[in-house]
């Protein structure tokens, strides 16, 4: 009782979080064609925001999914595609980021900064190939799950 309570109340603040997101990110987004030399870096910026929404947005649901009273389905599977879906979402957010930093410090001409962008794709890439990993080392439990 009281853990579907939790998993009902941190579900409502994440979806709640992501839908606040998506509102900033449609402001954001009108706002980079009202300014004339921020077109670029506000629209990257809209689009990152975008994307931090649909990551809190998966983590709701992951939640919701993960704790509902029902216990329709595999919960392995369910749990499986989360982890996937949330992972792949966090790795676009952060190649995203380091983009933008690059397209920033390109713009400032301060190449000698560009450790920071480097070492934020080096990190998705490394999250990417845990998943991968999780993925392989996991594909025995889906297959005597099923």
């Amino acid at each position: 009782m009281l853990r579907s309570l939790i998993a009902i109340m941190f579900s409502t603040l994440f979806l709640t979080l992501s839908v606040s997101l998506a509102v900033v990110a449609i402001v954001q987004f009108t706002q980079a064609f009202g300014s004339e030399g921020a077109l670029i870096s506000g629209l990257v910026k809209s689009i990152n925001t975008a994307v931090i929404s649909l990551a809190t947005f998966e983590l709701g649901i992951g939640i919701s999914k993960e704790y509902s009273a029902d216990g329709g389905g595999c919960m392995f599977q369910a749990v499986r595609r989360s982890i996937t879906r949330f992972v792949a979402v966090v790795c676009i957010a952060l190649v995203l980021e380091g983009l933008i930093m690059v397209i920033k410090y390109s713009q400032l001409e301060m190449a000698g900064n560009l450790y920071y962008p480097v070492a934020i794709v080096i990190s998705a890439s490394v999250l990417l190939l845990a998943l991968g990993g999780f993925l392989r080392l996991t594909q025995g439990e889906q297959k005597t799950a099923a």
